[in-house]
């Protein structure tokens, strides 16, 4: 189980970094491309469990999330 929780702006990094759409994201971890489109725009935050999937499904393709503490601070590739 992760600590620190995907951000936003981490997670619209790792789409641009892996070149995936909304669309390709919902399709690989079962969650509605509203639901990210609203993460992503800071209308709303999921369900830790959410987060949680989304995170590692970009674990899985290779992306690190970076965290000071609870604080983000980045991503890189693995």
């Amino acid at each position: 189980m992760v600590n620190e929780l995907l951000t936003a702006a981490q997670a619209r990094a790792a789409r641009a970094w892996l070149n995936w759409s909304k669309q390709e994201l919902a399709d690989r971890t079962g969650i509605s491309e509203k639901t990210i489109t609203r993460f992503e725009l800071g209308h709303s935050v999921p369900y830790a469990s959410t987060l949680a999937k989304m995170r590692l499904t970009f674990e899985e393709a290779g992306i690190c999330f970076q965290f000071e503490g609870a604080a983000a601070k980045g991503i890189r590739i693995r």
